[in-house]
């Protein structure tokens, strides 16, 4: 097979339909797709890998992973000039996923029993987890504690007693954050904004909620305050919110040492650095976001010798992944034309949730012919199941057709459901020319044996 990379036909002059963006390949479009994506001879490859001979060994709809882009992108953070970096798990997270960020040395943070369990049975160091979470039950402080956890982010006052009276019966001292709310709005979508005033997470500075938990955190014999914690949002490209929420934070630790005489040594200032999903979109440097965070420590701590910590995860994950999907019916309305796919909102929630904007190319021929305002829709009963909306599609991709969406390895297996009883798709990585199972497809039998059946529930008498 030929290794040369063989660039889509150009449609030079070819006007597109109401102004829309072209479906991008990655030799027109690389910031999108992950970095071995290849088209070689009208084929799509990943980390060597044909993407059509991936659809008939395992089937579609089917999430790819790129296992160097993941790598390239973990190593860049390590090397940010942070100096601790927690993989944020929520993106996504399987058991070889938790191997590949151990062995790269990155700390795991975790934001559910689930997620912690998951960690420690694959062998993780509990020490070098963080446990976020603005609701986490008695049981899954007390598993925290149980395990090890390095670290926990209290997020509410009842949370406090909680886990310290978790951490005195089992004697131990537990180490935690205080997360706090700088006021800050990041400028992203509403849902993925989480750093104002008026949001469920942590305690506001503002009228003293921040303060009164510290000291809350310091009357407690069990609990250690390690640091405090703060993140606005995600997928944001512009450092101008990190600088000042990191100066809000550092003034913040400030008014802790003068007030109170409590030293914060460590203090994590999260995540959320975007990525593009368009073509010509940016992409936020790691060492940039870093370096943005310590100017406005900088700021407010001239000196202090504070630890950062970050909490990347869409930005280490995200351009590594590709979803394949197989062309079911193709169908011209009065305005669009629908390319219907074998997946939808169950394994893409992503548009429908936040009205997210991907692209899109073919993945086993060279599609050809004069571009079409095209919409990439999935099989499920809602008028929102959108995969790709108002995309320049090439006229002749038809039934049979294999679609490539690329940047979803973030928030895509981890958002996945069961909607329509559609089977979750499997997860397979590839690298150097190899694919090996990550996550394997559902079956209907695994959706048989969570069925109960009408089975009697018993009742403890009131």
């Amino acid at each position: 097979m030929s290794t040369a990379p063989s660039l889509p036909a150009p449609r030079a002059g070819t006007p597109l339909p109401d102004g829309l963006a072209e479906a991008a390949s990655p030799e027109t479009a690389p910031e999108v797709w992950p970095l071995t994506a290849r088209t070689v001879d009208g084929r799509l490859h990943v980390g060597g890998v044909a993407l059509d001979d991936l659809a008939d060994a395992c089937g579609t709809a089917l999430y790819v992973v790129d296992e160097a882009d993941f790598r390239h992108r973990a190593r860049q953070w390590r090397e940010s000039g942070a100096d601790r970096v927690h993989y944020a798990s929520k993106a996504f997270l399987c058991a070889e996923m938790v191997r590949w960020v151990d062995s790269e040395g990155l700390h795991l943070d975790v934001c559910s029993g689930g997620e912690l369990r998951l960690a420690v049975d694959t062998g993780f160091d509990a020490a070098r987890i963080v446990f976020h979470g603005n609701n986490k039950s008695v049981a899954e402080l007390e598993a925290a504690v149980a395990h090890g956890v390095g670290v926990v982010v209290v997020d509410c006052l009842e949370e406090i007693d909680r886990l310290a009276r978790a951490a005195a019966a089992a004697d131990r001292i537990q180490d935690v954050y205080v997360r706090i709310a700088p006021g800050v709005a990041a400028e992203t979508h509403d849902y993925m904004a989480t750093g104002g005033d008026d949001v469920k997470f942590g305690f506001p500075v503002r009228d003293g909620h921040a303060e009164r938990a510290v000291l809350a955190v310091a009357a407690r014999p069990s609990l250690l305050l390690a640091g405090v914690h703060s993140h606005i949002g995600s997928q944001i490209t512009a450092t101008e919110g990190l600088t000042l929420a990191a100066e809000r934070v550092g003034a913040f630790v400030a008014l802790l040492a003068e007030r109170h005489g409590i030293t914060v040594a460590e203090i994590d200032l999260g995540g959320g650095a975007g990525i593009p999903y368009l073509p010509g979109q940016p992409r936020l440097d790691p060492a940039a976001f870093t370096a943005a965070l310590r100017a406005g420590l900088e700021r407010a701590l001239p000196g202090a010798p504070v630890r950062l910590a970050v909490e990347p995860g869409r930005s280490m994950i995200g351009t590594a992944g590709v979803t394949l999907y197989r062309v079911g019916a193709v169908k011209d309305g009065l305005r669009r034309r629908f390319v219907s796919v074998d997946g939808g909102m169950s394994d893409a929630l992503r548009p429908s949730l936040y009205l997210a904007r991907y692209t899109a190319w073919t993945a086993n021929r060279p599609a050809e012919g004069e571009p079409v305002h095209a919409v990439v829709v999935g099989r499920h009963c809602e008028s929102g199941d959108v995969v790709v909306p108002d995309i320049a599609l090439p006229r002749d991709i038809a039934a049979g057709d294999l679609l490539a969406v690329p940047a979803t390895g973030a928030y895509h297996h981890a958002m996945a459901s069961n909607y329509n009883a559609q089977l979750r798709p499997a997860v397979v990585a590839v690298r150097d020319g190899h694919a090996r199972l990550m996550v394997r497809r559902e079956t209907p039998e695994d959706l048989r044996r969570r069925d109960g059946h009408g089975e009697p529930v018993p009742l403890t008498a009131g």
